[in-house]
C-alpha cells in the first residue's frame, strides 16, 4: 500500500493510492473460505462446494468490497495524518483503461483545498450599529393598549366611534362566513363610519370590502381570507351586529404598576413610562442585533480576499446531490452558493481563532435561559431553578433542538465577538427610522 500527494496549486491536490496484491488478498481468501463454509449451492453438502466454483461465482466482488474498504480507510487516514483541509468530498478520477482483471491497483483522488486568508476586523468605514429608541408616540400607543388589555368591558345599546363591535360577515360568493371582534376605530372612512355608528344589536348592515378597513391585514383577520385576496377583495358583505362593548381604560394606579411589573417595582406613571420605554427597546434590541450581525457579515464577505478552488467545487457539486446535474446546472449553483461558502470559512476561522466553542454547560445555562423567558410570557416570571433544569435536561436530550440551540448560542456568541472587535459606530434612531433607512421603506 503507498498514499502519495501531487500539489497541483495552493488549493487543488491529486492523492494517489497504489494497492498491491499483497494488501487485500488474504481478506480476500478469509471471505471467500467463510463463503464455501456457508453457501448452499445444489449438487453440493453444505462446506464441500469447490474452492474454484466459490472464486467464479465470489471472487471479483469479495475482491471489490475489499479494495474499496482499504480505498476509503487509507485515504481518511491519510487526509487526518496531512491535516489536510478539505473543501467538499474527494473525487476518483476517471480511468479509461481500468480493469478489475489485474493484481495492482492504482485510484487517484481530485481534492480541493480550504484557503488561507487572514480576516480584518477593523473596516476603513466603520458599521452601525442601531440602537432603537422608543419615542413617546410609541410609548404612549403601549400604554393605551395595556390599559385596554387589564380594563373592563361594558355593554353598550349601540355602537360608537371607540366602540367594540361583534358580528358575522356573509358573502356566500366567496364563501366568507366569519363571525369577529373588532374596534370601530379601524374601520376607514366617514361612509363606513356612517354606516355602523348607531347601530344596534340585531342590524344587518353592507360593507363593501374595498377600503373598509384602515389596514388590508385588518380585512385579512376579519373576514378568514387569504393576503393576496385581502388586497383586492371587492365585493360586498353582510354584517349582522351580535354584540357591542366599550373598553374602561385600566386607572393609572398603584395597583396597575404592580400588576405589570410586580409589586413595588414602579411607584409612579412617569417611572412606568420609563420602564416601558425600557421594555419596548428590549424587544426592538433583537431586530438591531439581527441587521448588525448582517452588516458584519457583508462587510467580511466584502473585505476578506482569498480564491477559492472554483473548477473543484463545480465538478463536485455536479455529482455529489440526488440528481447528477451537468456542468452548466452545476456552475449556477456554485455562484448562488459561492458567498455562503465564503461566510462559513470565515466564521469557521473566527470560531477556531478566538475559541468561541458552545460547552455544554454553556448550552444548558442557555436552553434555561430561553426557558424562563418564555414562562414569563405566559405568567411564571420566576420559576423554581429544579423546574427549569428538569425542563433544559428535558430538551436537550433532542438532537434536532440541541442543534437549533447550539446554532443561536454561537450566533450570540459571534454578536458578542463582533461588538467588542469589530469597527462600529452607534446610532440612535426611532423604529420607524430603523426600517426606512435599513429596509428602504
Amino acid at each position: 500500500m503507498n498514499v502519495t500527494k501531487q500539489d497541483i496549486d495552493a488549493l487543488n491536490v491529486v492523492v494517489k493510492i497504489d494497492i498491491a496484491a499483497k494488501d487485500y488478498q488474504d481478506k480476500v481468501e478469509k471471505i471467500l473460505k467463510d463463503y464455501r463454509l456457508k453457501a448452499n449451492i445444489p449438487g453440493f453438502r453444505k462446506g464441500n462446494v469447490p474452492m474454484g466454483m466459490v472464486k467464479q461465482q465470489y471472487g471479483k466482488s469479495a475482491l471489490i468490497d475489499e479494495v474499496n474498504k482499504l480505498i476509503q480507510e487509507n485515504l481518511n487516514k491519510f487526509l487526518t495524518e496531512e491535516k489536510l483541509d478539505i473543501l467538499g468530498n474527494p473525487l476518483p478520477k476517471e480511468q479509461s483503461d481500468f480493469s478489475w482483471d489485474t493484481d495492482d491497483f492504482s485510484f487517484e483522488f481530485e481534492l480541493g483545498l480550504a484557503p488561507k486568508f487572514d480576516i480584518d476586523l477593523q473596516p476603513k468605514k466603520a458599521i452601525t450599529q442601531y440602537v432603537i429608541k422608543a419615542d413617546a408616540k410609541m410609548v404612549g400607543t403601549e400604554l393605551q393598549n395595556m390599559q385596554e388589555r387589564y380594563g373592563k368591558l361594558k355593554t353598550q345599546t349601540a355602537v360608537e366611534k371607540n366602540s367594540n363591535i361583534s358580528g358575522t360577515f356573509v358573502n356566500e360568493e366567496k364563501e366568507i362566513d366569519k363571525k369577529s371582534t373588532f374596534n370601530v376605530s379601524k374601520i376607514k372612512g366617514k361612509s363606513n363610519l356612517k354606516l355602523v355608528l348607531g347601530a344596534k344589536i340585531g342590524d344587518v348592515i353592507t360593507f363593501e370590502t374595498k377600503g373598509l378597513f384602515t389596514e388590508n391585514h385588518d380585512l385579512m383577520n376579519v373576514l378568514a381570507v387569504s393576503h393576496d385576496d385581502a388586497h383586492d377583495l371587492d365585493v360586498a358583505v353582510q354584517f349582522t351586529l351580535e354584540e357591542v362593548t366599550e373598553t374602561e381604560l385600566a386607572v393609572l394606579n398603584q395597583e396597575f404598576y404592580d400588576k405589570i411589573f410586580g409589586e413595588g417595582a414602579v411607584k409612579s406613571e412617569k417611572e412606568f413610562k420609563a420602564k416601558l420605554a425600557e421594555d419596548i427597546e428590549k424587544q426592538f434590541e433583537q431586530q438591531a442585533d439581527q441587521q448588525l450581525l448582517n452588516a458584519v457579515t457583508e462587510s467580511l464577505i466584502e473585505n476578506t480576499k482569498f480564491d477559492l478552488p472554483a473548477d473543484f467545487l463545480v465538478k463536485w457539486i455536479a455529482v455529489s446531490g440526488e440528481k447528477q446535474l451537468t456542468s452548466d446546472e452545476a456552475k449556477a449553483e456554485y455562484d448562488k452558493s459561492e458567498k455562503g461558502l465564503r461566510y462559513q470559512l470565515i466564521e469557521g476561522k473566527l470560531i477556531n481563532d478566538n475559541s468561541l466553542n458552545v460547552t455544554l454547560e454553556e448550552l444548558r445555562d442557555f436552553a434555561k435561559g430561553f426557558i424562563k423567558m418564555q414562562m414569563a410570557q405566559y405568567g411564571n416570571p420566576n420559576p423554581e431553578e429544579k423546574q427549569l433544569d428538569e425542563i433544559a435536561d428535558r430538551i436537550l436530550t433532542n438532537q434536532d433542538e440541541t442543534k437549533r440551540l447550539s446554532e443561536q448560542l454561537m450566533q450570540k456568541k459571534l454578536l458578542d465577538f463582533f461588538k467588542a472587535n469589530v469597527k462600529l459606530k452607534a446610532k440612535e434612531v426611532t423604529f420607524d427610522d430603523f426600517v426606512k433607512e435599513v429596509y428602504k421603506k
